[in-house]
This record gives structure tokens, sequence and C-alpha cells, in this order.
């Protein structure tokens, strides 16, 4: 449509023509350009998905494959009040126990029974 239309000199039924002729182009163009873009949509995802899967799969690999440098080191020492609270021996002595040694207690009297039996490798200490 290289003409340059004149407004002025057409009717009102030339100009509703005209009216529909843009508005049936226009629908074309844009539901062509919306699938256009659903297409590249959906391509994005699928393509986020693969790429979300393999980061979960790496990640799953490096739980699975990371190792404790150590053994798990289990509970030796328990607070008679509070059951739930234990200590291995290891590290900063918590405030319960910090606390009751400061009140007169002996660290021999939270000392757990079993912990020698609790041992994964089964091993037995021996006294140097």
């Amino acid at each position: 449509m290289s003409r340059k239309l004149n407004f002025d000199g057409m009717s009102v039924d030339e100009m509703w023509r005209l009216h529909e002729e843009i508005s049936r182009v226009l629908s074309v163009r844009l539901t062509s350009e919306r699938r256009e873009l659903e297409n590249r949509l959906a391509q994005l995802r699928r393509e986020n998905e693969i790429r979300r899967s393999a980061q979960s799969e790496t990640s799953s690999a490096k739980l699975q494959s990371t190792k404790r440098k150590y053994p798990r080191v289990f509970p030796k020492y328990r607070n008679p009040n509070e059951p739930s609270e234990t200590w291995s021996g290891r590290g900063k002595q918590p405030r319960w126990l910090a606390a009751a040694l400061n009140a007169g207690h002996t660290i021999e009297e939270f000392l757990i029974s079993d912990a020698n039996t609790n041992n994964s490798r089964g091993r037995v200490r021996q006294s140097r």
C-alpha cells in the first residue's frame, strides 16, 4: 500500500470497509505473533526443566558422594533433668554440664551407661 489514502474524500462505507480489513489483518498478525511467543515460552520452559533436573541430579550425586571425614561420635554424657540434652565429650561443654560441675557434681555422674556399646565399629578403648 504505497498510495496515500485521502480520508477526506472517502465515504463512510469505504472507511468502514477499510476499518474491517485493517481489523482482520491485525487479528491475523496478533494471533500469529501470540502463537510464536507461546511456542518460544514452551521451549524456554522445557530448557529450564532440563537444566533444573540436571542440577538436581548433580547436587544429589554430590550429596551421595560426600562422606564424613570422621565416624559419627555418639553421646557419652546425658543431662538427667532433660534426657534429650547430650554431649559427646568433644568441643565446648554444654551449659547444663558446666553449671552442674560448678554446683559440685562430678562428670562421671552424667556418663551414659551404654556409651561404649553405641560405638559403630565395636572398638574397645584401650587405656594408655
